[in-house]
């Protein structure tokens, strides 16, 4: 036979079900659109863009009426003049990463007339030549293009980070984008895969970003 709940058990049961909040249930304010709650388990931020998305909330930056936006252009490229600082260290790779920035400046219309190679014997001097570069005023922005690779010493942390904080350093201290193209990588494979391998050419990636950033100050911030 089977026997009743106690009306502990019920009275706790029934506490917990009017607590409980359905995971699709939706709010409606007046003339607004429904929002709906996702559950504990979808409130990730691909899941609130999409709940967004769907109901139509409009975008946050949107939300302001009036508002500036300035960014660089890759087409308004014409009289920007570019400085590249190359560093002759694992020369294999640094020259593919060279080829695919020349390569991305002219796909841009960056003319050869305006853009100067420097080359250094490693990464580690890459920044005193991007600063003076930087400081002759003739350069829109500066390319920093170098491959550094991990060996069995600590040699690979200092110069790795030596190169990073001074191409930072040399664009602050000369006003000029100083863009930094030095590859990090653990051994030889990962440096030729971003070199133009499966990975891409990161020296093609730094010429565009120098190319926007160029036109940025240019046309935007000077």
């Amino acid at each position: 036979m089977a026997m009743a709940a106690s009306p502990a058990t019920s009275s706790t049961v029934s506490r917990a079900a009017s607590y409980a909040r359905p995971s699709s249930a939706s709010i409606r304010a007046p003339g607004a659109a429904a929002v709906s709650f996702p559950s504990r388990h979808s409130a990730r931020t691909t899941g609130l863009v999409a709940d967004a998305r769907a109901s139509r909330l409009p975008v946050v930056a949107a939300a302001a009426p009036g508002h500036q936006r300035l960014m660089g252009s890759l087409t308004n490229t014409e009289g920007l003049r570019f400085g590249v600082v190359v560093a002759r260290f694992n020369e294999i790779v640094t020259n593919l990463l060279l080829q695919g920035a020349l390569e991305a400046f002219e796909r841009y219309s960056i003319k050869g007339e305006n853009i100067t190679v420097v080359s250094v014997p490693g990464s580690f001097e890459i920044p005193v030549a991007a600063q003076k570069l930087g400081k002759s005023g003739k350069y829109d922005a500066i390319l920093c293009i170098g491959a550094v690779i991990r060996g069995d010493t600590t040699h690979y942390d200092a110069v790795a980070n030596s190169a990073a904080s001074g191409v930072l350093s040399a664009g602050l201290s000369a006003g000029v984008p100083c863009i930094f193209g030095v590859l990090t990588c653990d051994d030889m494979d990962q440096a030729l895969n971003r070199a133009g391998g499966k990975a891409g050419n990161k020296g093609a990636e730094t010429a565009i970003t120098a190319i926007e950033m160029a036109s940025l100050c240019r046309h935007h911030l000077s």
